[in-house]
């Protein structure tokens, strides 16, 4: 997962077509190197300028190639796992925080500078469970906003899910995990969630 930088590609790219350019121009007299450095590796380079600006890096994932996790994960995961899997862990643009609009809507980003933010994601068997388990550092929000938010959250990313709000063990994370449940007679199936 994780995917390439387009910004960086659009960077590296603009780049060299603008030095062919520029050594078209000054060396060779050659016109139609010259224009094409100019006219696309200019813009090139500007739009991978742009985009790196706006950049949101994706998340660690751990383990990151576990084959049975993998497996599970492809039997057992609800569509919002899934997509809240393949969100966070890509490059996003033009977003200031991973799973930014659902910590708004969830009443967990208090302001922009305040918002707790996604530091990890891992994968986890619990019980035959397929489990997501989601790292925030989050100085602003604590324990017992999390926690009492718990039921809304299960409501929010259901259905199939449940949630589990706990302090990291060995960090001053907050670990919300997302645990596949069976599906029961009376719910419809899941839809994913725009995160």
């Amino acid at each position: 997962m994780g995917g390439f930088s387009l910004g960086s590609l659009g960077i590296i790219v603009g780049s060299v077509l603008t030095l062919v350019g520029f050594g078209a121009y000054f060396f060779s007299d050659n016109a139609t190197l010259n224009l094409a450095g100019f006219f696309y590796g200019i813009p090139l380079l500007l739009g991978g300028l742009a985009l790196k600006s706006a950049e949101l890096k994706p998340v660690p994932l751990f383990p990151a190639s576990d084959s049975a996790i993998v497996s599970l994960r492809s039997q057992e995961a609800t569509p919002t796992q899934q997509q809240i899997l393949k969100d966070v862990t890509r490059y996003r643009y033009g977003e200031e925080a991973h799973l930014q609009l659902a910590l708004e809507r969830l009443g967990l980003s208090p302001s922009d500078n305040d918002r707790p933010l996604l530091q990890s994601i891992r994968e986890e068997n619990r019980d035959g469970a397929y489990c997501l388990i989601l790292s925030f550092a989050s100085p602003h929000v604590d324990i017992a906003t999390w926690q009492g938010k718990q039921d809304k959250m299960t409501r929010f990313f259901g259905p199939n899910i449940t949630i589990e709000v706990s302090p990291a063990i060995s960090s001053p994370l907050i670990e919300v995990a997302l645990i596949r449940v069976a599906e029961s007679s009376d719910s419809s199936p899941s839809e994913p969630r725009n995160t």
